[in-house]
């Protein structure tokens, strides 16, 4: 059996990293793509060497530039060169996500005829304006395997009119690797370096088109953490995206004048695990995030209006506030004053053997 696994972005990383390490342990052929989506050192080279991913077969060296359609194609094309270079012919292609290379992969794999499995399938946040939710959509068309992290993947799909015996429940491989790693990442040292106080201090993340993308946007969520930051200190790390917007808008003054953000690089999976663990609260836009938050504990408002992960929501720690700044202080500060209570359980299936369960399955079903 032979199967290649696209990987593309930081989520995938950690996605993947589960599953591969599960893979090495049956009698398996395994190509690792990586497209390159994010090539910066923090975003990448630091996410292998912690998480322990082998060097990919295939580095794909690609100039992403232009509007997503032409993203898209252009990964697609090099994936597809590379699936064809392939000797003998690949059983599979695993793609885990919503990026665009998610669904470049599966639709170059589609187009070689070679079977698809789809990680964290079926999700659906209903806006049609996210990138990511045409992505998952896309993919979840072409794929033979779906495997869902939670119940409403499987409704989401049946619904979609997927043939139920192409969908399997297995939990989360994100959360593999959390439980794997949370041992390890109590050795950081990020608190000591920022001068954090355990509890004492709120974690931001943001790259979504919809926060970022547009100043009217951006400006709302700073006119947020301006009022945050007067009572308690926000870490930020700046994602690369976000930082290239902050000097488009010319919004740098307006972040150096608080004097309790903190701006940093984007850190490494153990240090950002470590931080977030720690944390009294977490503000995102990520999906991933609010998963790992509602294993760790920690509240965490998410500033976008939906979110394709409601188990988060409905047993986790995750507020949907959206980006409404007087709602999002509001639920903050209740956060911070210990006043929002806690009904958190930890959503069926994410007890740390996703991985097990996918190759398995995809064992069993190629024996036939």
């Amino acid at each position: 059996m032979k199967i290649v696994s696209i990987v593309g972005t930081r989520p995938n990383f950690i996605k993947l990293s589960a599953l591969i390490e599960e893979i090495k342990k049956h009698k398996i052929e395994h190509i690792l793509i990586h497209t390159g989506q994010h090539y910066d050192a923090r975003m990448s080279r630091l996410f292998f060497d912690e998480l322990g991913l082998p060097e990919p077969d295939e580095h794909l060296s690609l100039n992403l530039e232009g509007s997503l359609s032409e993203q898209k194609k252009l990964l697609r094309d090099a994936i597809r060169t590379a699936l064809e270079k392939q000797e003998p012919k690949s059983d599979l292609v695993v793609v885990v996500g919503d990026v665009t290379s998610t669904v470049a992969g599966a639709e170059a794999a589609y187009e070689l005829g070679i079977k698809v499995a789809h990680v964290e399938a079926g999700l659906r946040s209903f806006d049609k304006s996210m990138p990511e939710e045409a992505n998952r959509i896309e993919t979840d068309k072409i794929s033979d395997f779906l495997f869902t992290t939670e119940k409403s993947g499987n409704d989401n799909l049946l619904k979609e009119g997927v043939d139920k015996d192409k969908i399997f429940f297995v939990g989360n491989v994100m959360i593999d690797t959390l439980l794997k790693h949370k041992e390890k990442a109590k050795q950081s040292k990020i608190l000591e370096e920022w001068g954090l106080d355990k509890n004492n201090y709120v974690v931001l993340t943001l790259h979504r088109p919809c926060n970022v993308d547009n100043k009217e946007s951006f400006e709302n969520i700073l006119s947020i953490l301006e009022k945050i930051q007067e009572k308690i200190k926000i870490v930020f790390p700046v994602h690369p995206r976000t930082k290239k917007n902050i000097e488009l808008f010319k919004l740098d003054e307006k972040i150096k004048n608080m004097k309790n953000l903190i701006i940093t690089e984007p850190l490494g999976y153990l240090d950002f695990m470590h931080l977030m663990a720690n944390s009294k609260l977490v503000l995102t836009d990520s999906g991933g995030i609010q998963e790992e938050t509602t294993v760790l504990g920690i509240p965490c408002i998410t500033l976008r209006k939906n979110t394709e992960r409601p188990a988060t929501v409905e047993q986790g720690t995750n507020l949907l506030v959206s980006a409404d700044a007087n709602k999002v202080i509001e639920e903050s500060l209740k956060a911070i004053d210990n006043k929002i209570k806690s009904n958190r359980k930890i959503p069926e299936l994410w007890d740390g053997n996703a991985a097990e369960r996918i190759v398995n399955i995809l064992m069993e079903r190629f024996k036939k």
